[in-house]
């Protein structure tokens, strides 16, 4: 069968594979274009596996927020260039494994991957990714991905490299969730509350605050200890950290004026690069 430019053209335009490969796709498969998309994703799963071993370094973050159902989804996903991390197939890539995974309410990267796809159930999201690959010719993998639910605000920095996702305990005005959301980008808190900071840290850091105390009165140790824990709870707990728009009050103090019981549930600020 005489494969035209026009077949070529067709096929290239359904999958974003370059020319030659399309039309040595159409020859092997006799013109039928069915087969010949298969074709090709065969030759790209081969080229997923010899990829897999490339480092990734650059990348970019992903949100999705279904505000309606109350359901938020965050992913970092990397690839090996920086240019590639702003191509239209890798941005939609991210976009797509963020609205899946805002599905799950535990997700891993592999369990958002064996996903069937919401606009075509017939395939998984594995098969999405690996078309893309198979476009970007770089290896691209999910490092981190999570969910949240409720009450959710964002924020995703502008060049894609720093998110936040925000499970505030009640409503709030979406301006507040933003700040709150920049303040988390910002200074990097632990912890929303100081109730979520891991026992052992809080009696690593009382110890190590006793010590450093010894000589004084008792009476006068018990202070001490307690400051230099309350100062170390303002860095590592959002609700305790200066607010970055007023430092004369904490992120505590402007939910509570916005509102008498509001706070911050849980966060997950995601940085390209960082664990």
């Amino acid at each position: 069968m005489e494969i035209t430019p026009a077949m070529v053209m067709q096929l290239r335009n359904e999958t974003g594979l370059p020319m030659m490969e399309c039309k040595q796709a159409l020859i092997a498969s006799q013109g039928d274009k069915d087969k010949a998309i298969e074709w090709l994703r065969r030759k790209g799963m081969g080229q997923v596996t010899k990829r897999a071993a490339r480092e990734t370094t650059e990348g970019r973050i992903a949100v999705h927020v279904d505000a309606q159902r109350g359901r938020a989804a965050i992913v970092e996903l990397l690839c090996e260039t920086a240019p590639v991390a702003n191509t239209k197939d890798f941005i939609d890539l991210a976009a797509q494994i963020a609205r899946h995974a805002a599905e799950l309410d535990a997700p891993t990267p592999e369990s958002v991957l064996d996903q069937p796809l919401l606009d075509n159930s017939g395939r998984k999201l594995q098969d999405y990714m690996h078309d893309a690959i198979n476009r970007i010719r770089e290896n691209i993998r999910i490092t981190h991905v999570g969910t949240l639910t409720g009450h959710i605000g964002h924020y995703l920095h502008h060049n894609a490299q720093v998110g936040v996702l925000v499970e505030m305990s009640a409503e709030a005005p979406e301006a507040l969730k933003a700040d709150v959301c920049m303040q988390i980008a910002a200074m990097r808190p632990v912890c929303a509350r100081r109730e979520q900071v891991p026992a052992e840290l809080v009696e690593v850091e009382r110890r190590l605050a006793t010590e450093q105390a010894q000589g004084k009165p008792a009476n006068i140790i018990e202070k001490i200890v307690e400051g230099k824990l309350n100062r170390w709870y303002a860095e590592l707990v959002l609700v305790e950290q200066p607010f970055v728009k007023d430092d004369k009050k904490t992120v505590g103090q402007v939910l509570r004026e916005a509102a008498p019981n509001l706070t911050v549930q849980r966060f997950l600020r995601y940085e390209v690069g960082q664990e």
